[in-house]
């Protein structure tokens, strides 16, 4: 797991030596191990490593024999063995046991066909200096991000955005649309970033660039496929579900350094840690944060699931409300994100970084088996179509009056307002957005300034109405489940996962995200992932020997802080400081008077805001950290 960054010049000019260890530098979290840098004629690649694989010769930039091809990389091949012999026995000659060298030899087989050979999580840069090509590729499912930006015959690219913006004419301009939907998802969605002209490579995506061509190019080299479905039986797909997640997760073990897991004692990381113990060779370091709050502490499910499996468990009881780590986070983040799960994601991975280099989670297993409950809510809320609209409105009016006010989110009656409040969106993209957006589009428009209010902007659901136009699934739930791993999965999930463990030099690997299982549970039919009163079925059955009952029976809890209580407590003070600042008042995104309202209607407890207040901390601590001081 790397930082890498490069620079190319359609027109031959130089490239800045300087200028690349600028952007490398700022990536040392990133790969503290090594670095180096390479320019030849009109480009230049910089990386900085750390270190997992063939320790003593994996130092990158890495070239073929004669020079013409050169790669940085970031991530893990997990099939480079059978790759390499493929390679060998081709004649190509490897001087390293490292998965990058793969990576060159395979480009000279394949060329920009070569991603599609490839199972793993990457993002990696090929120069090809004979042909004057630049090849960028990012891995099927997002799991490394790339950033880029195409200027005036310059196209620059690195791992994070604030690696990036060291680059020479990086665009500073903000992008007004980029902080409308940021409020919108907690993310900026991809191809877009915060600034006017700088992008994120899609997922499953690759970008050619030529000197002989005007602009770069980019095309999708994967798609998942949910229109296709297996006829096999419900038991039969278990048992080849169980065989895929077992050779997915001996794929992962792979290290040269010392691995172990995150286990929250739910489904998805007890699985993982049951099937490292049945394919390791030695115990399993196993890895859990706890908080002082019960409604958030998942200690006791994960030390079951520790002992049933012998592992050599750590825990340790954190307080994500040190706001210092917010700060700190969100210079890492180098764009506005506001996912609070990150708070303790970060505290997590710093802890685990403290005994490993390298660590498998659980993540995706919710997006690619149904795990989460609103694919089932989304399901029932087709109901309200069955209601001719002049009622619906009205109906809908009655019921939130008796429903109770939404004064913590994480609540049932948070959650059955936020349900009933569907029933006045007519269609079903838009029906979902409200479902899962935390900043309500009333509450965008109350709080705009004249910087948002005098540009035209899109509205977000224009992005989830393609998403849905996209999706192939025919079931209502499982369409949904298609755009999460389209949308938010790269966009939040994994994004959250890479920058918070790499903020900390740690990997962190998903077995769940290996393409095979996910193209596997795409073909399978919405009825063996959610069905018979239970979510992720299939998944459930496939390992149900892995599973003690208690964890097999609990709710899912989700990794969550108390905003809302801290903004009515101890990051009050804060969070007047910062949103009703001159500065914030200067910048003109947002009316004072309006998010003073919403601070003191949120701290006298008559609504919950947190989610939304939370979005326009981070945005100006953003704002002050980040974009103030390039």
């Amino acid at each position: 797991m790397c930082g890498i960054a490069g620079i190319f010049r359609t027109d031959g000019g130089p490239v800045s030596a300087a200028a690349l260890q600028q952007m490398a530098a700022a990536m040392m979290h990133r790969g503290p191990d090594a670095g180096g840098s390479w320019v030849g004629d009109g480009a230049g690649l910089a990386h900085r490593r750390l270190a997992i694989i063939d320790i003593a010769g994996g130092n990158q930039p890495m070239a073929n024999e004669d020079g013409t091809v050169y790669v940085v990389f970031n991530g893990e091949i997990y099939n480079f063995p059978e790759l390499r012999r493929r390679l060998e026995i081709r004649g190509h000659v490897f001087r390293s046991n490292s998965d990058t060298e793969v990576l060159v030899h395979l480009y000279e087989e394949h060329g920009p066909d070569m991603p599609a050979e490839l199972n793993g999580m990457f993002a990696f840069a090929v120069m090809d200096v004979s042909r004057r090509r630049l090849l960028l590729a990012r891995d099927r499912l997002g799991q490394k991000p790339l950033y880029y930006f195409f200027r005036n015959g310059r196209l620059a690219f690195a791992s994070e955005l604030y690696a990036l913006s060291k680059a020479p004419a990086f665009p500073r301009d903000i992008r007004p649309q980029s902080i409308h939907d940021y409020l919108t998802f907690q993310y900026v969605p991809d191809p877009h970033t915060v600034y006017c002209g700088v992008r994120n490579l899609p997922p499953g995506s690759l970008l050619l660039s030529a000197a002989d061509a005007p602009e770069p190019r980019v095309k999708r080299f994967w798609r998942l496929d949910f229109q296709r479905k297996t006829a096999e039986c419900f038991s039969d797909c278990a048992a080849h579900l169980r065989e895929l997640l077992r050779d997915a997760v001996r794929r992962r073990l792979m290290a040269d350094v010392p691995l172990g897991a995150f286990l929250s004692g739910g489904i998805d990381s007890t699985i993982t840690v049951g099937l490292m113990t049945e394919v390791a060779e030695r115990p399993i370091d196993t890895f859990s944060i706890g908080f002082p709050e019960p409604k958030y502490d998942e200690r006791r499910f994960a030390q079951t699931a520790a002992e049933r499996f012998r592992t050599r468990h750590h825990v340790r009881v954190v307080d994500p409300g040190d706001f210092g780590v917010v700060r700190r986070l969100v210079r890492h983040f180098g764009g506005p994100f506001s996912d609070a799960s990150m708070l303790p994601t970060f505290l997590l991975a710093g802890f685990t970084r403290e005994h490993v280099t390298v660590a498998l989670s659980g993540d995706g297993a919710d997006e690619l088996f149904g795990g989460y409950y609103r694919y089932a809510v989304m399901h029932w809320t087709r109901l309200y179509d069955l209601l001719p609209a002049a009622f619906r409105q009205p109906a809908v009016a009655v019921l939130l009056r008796a429903a109770p006010r939404r004064t913590e989110e994480r609540t049932f009656g948070g959650r059955l307002r936020r349900v009933l409040e569907l029933g006045a969106t007519r269609t079903f993209p838009r029906r979902y957005l409200d479902l899962i957006s935390r900043f309500p589009e009333t509450l965008r428009e109350r709080v705009y300034g004249p910087a948002l209010s005098r540009v035209d902007l899109e509205p977000s659901y224009a992005i989830m109405d393609a998403a849905f136009a996209a999706a192939g699934s025919v079931h209502a739930a499982e369409r949904v489940s298609e755009v999460d791993i389209h949308t938010y999965l790269p966009g939040d999930i994994l994004q959250k996962v890479d920058i918070a463990s790499m903020a900390n030099s740690l990997e962190v690997r998903s077995p769940f995200l290996d393409h095979r299982v996910a193209e596997f549970a795409a073909a399978l039919p919405w009825r063996f992932k959610q069905g018979r009163g239970q979510r992720k079925r299939i998944l459930r059955a496939a390992c149900a020997d892995l599973l003690p009952p208690s964890v097999a029976r609990r709710p899912k809890m989700g990794f969550g802080v108390p905003l809302a209580r801290w903004f009515r407590g101890e990051w009050e003070r804060p969070l007047r400081e910062l949103l009703l600042d001159s500065r914030a008042r200067a910048r003109g995104f947002f009316r004072t008077d309006a998010v003073e309202a919403l601070i003191r209607e949120h701290c006298e407890v008559r609504t919950d805001h947190s989610y939304a207040l939370w979005a326009l901390l981070v945005l100006e601590l953003w704002f002050q950290e980040v974009h103030d001081r390039l």
